[in-house]
């Protein structure tokens, strides 16, 4: 009901001018208690009392926009979308209509076509919109989601330079994704000059956007040039730990192309800056491989003892099964629950939102938002007293 509140001052305002009008006119009639009885239905929570209601005010006095108007987001809202399109259609069409009317008009009519799916018609009316400057930014910005929906990644990018040249909102990180989208896309093609043409472009408009530098470190890889790879992965890295679940294995494979025996001190370099649980879990294979069972749990018992990471006490569990054969009952059980609680747990999450993910997305699916999904930390706790009164024993 909260959007049907909305509403009200919409429809009180329409209702008002109309009672005063048709007051004036003939001295009250019977269409304000009509009126009010819809609002009734709407306070009583009986929408479809109340639709009824507006609509027969609306077929009494075709003068009314702003019911029209009214109407139309309501049965858009609902699902309605055929009955949007013709109230809207009809809205447009009236002769005399102002041109700001006409704008809202036209915009609502478009929207109604976007959520039909009749993309096209609706990206005629919003260019319409822009040529003769009626609700420019809303028509630019969904003009956006049209071609983004479409992967018409060149015309986002000229739609969003247009839109950030008449309103004060920096489009940066989405011209800069769009960008990263035409790199990738020309990848596929195996057009690697143009991908790092649009990888430079992106950077231009945005110096830290993380994900051309993951597209051109993977460029750098693949194209044998690990030196240059490892340095675009630490410079990702140097960014903080949200990010080092992507860019993680390309950097390892880096460091075992490169053949440095020190990996131990590599990792836990990065470790000591950034601790994460992808790092967490390398260092401790690592530890493990070098100098065994007893040092990685030693290292793990460290880590978890500041940070709540069901990864690291499901591997802590499956080291101490190993040095205990066969396993303990209260072990296996423990890391069945373990297993079960990190299917469950997202690996991502928007900060916009709120969406959670198991993989990594650079436009969040619920919100739209571009470069808000992050990998999820895990929360830092406070040593425990006996690991503190060993520490200073």
């Amino acid at each position: 009901m909260e959007w049907l509140f909305l509403l009200l001052p919409v429809a009180a305002a329409s209702g008002w001018w109309m009672a005063r009008r048709s007051t004036r006119a003939s001295g009250g009639d019977e269409r304000e208690p009509v009126f009010f009885r819809g609002l009734n239905y709407l306070l009583n929570e009986q929408p479809d009392k109340a639709i009824d209601v507006f609509l027969k005010l609306v077929e009494v006095d075709s003068e009314t926009a702003e019911t029209h108007l009214a109407l139309g987001a309501l049965f858009r809202r609902r699902g309605e979308v055929d009955r949007a399109i013709r109230i809207h259609q009809s809205l447009v069409a009236r002769q005399g209509l102002g041109a700001a009317q006409r704008g809202v008009a036209l915009y609502e009519l478009g929207r109604d076509y976007m959520l039909a799916g009749l993309f096209d018609r609706a990206e005629s009316l919003f260019r319409e919109l822009v040529e003769h400057g009626l609700q420019q930014q809303r028509a630019l910005r969904a003009l956006i989601e049209i071609y983004q929906a479409e992967k018409e990644w060149p015309r986002c990018v000229e739609t969003a330079e247009a839109l950030q040249r008449i309103s004060d909102e920096s489009l940066s990180t989405e011209i800069a994704h769009y960008h990263c989208e035409l790199a990738e896309q020309c990848l596929r093609e195996g057009n690697g000059d143009l991908a790092r043409s649009h990888l430079l472009d992106a950077q231009a408009v945005d110096p830290d956007c993380i994900r051309a530098s993951l597209v051109q470190a993977r460029m750098e890889l693949a194209g044998g040039d690990v030196e240059t790879a490892a340095l675009l992965y630490r410079r990702v890295a140097q960014r903080g730990p949200r990010y080092l679940p992507a860019m993680l294995p390309g950097l390892m494979e880096c460091w075992q192309r490169l053949g440095r025996g020190a990996v131990i001190a590599e990792l836990r370099g990065l470790f000591e800056q950034h601790p994460s649980p992808p790092l967490m879990l390398r260092l401790c294979d690592a530890i493990e491989a070098e100098r065994g069972v007893a040092a990685a749990r030693e290292f793990l018992v460290s880590y978890l003892s500041r940070r709540a990471d069901l990864a690291g006490a499901e591997r802590l569990l499956a080291l101490r099964g190993q040095v205990q054969q066969p396993p303990s009952v209260e072990d296996c059980v423990l890391l069945e629950v373990i297993a079960r609680q990190l299917a469950a747990q997202p690996g991502y999450q928007c900060d916009h939102c709120g969406f959670e993910a198991r993989e990594l997305h650079w436009q969040c699916p619920s919100c739209k938002r571009w470069g808000s999904i992050k990998a999820v930390e895990p929360e830092p706790i406070a040593m425990p007293a006996v690991l503190r009164q060993r520490q200073i024993a």
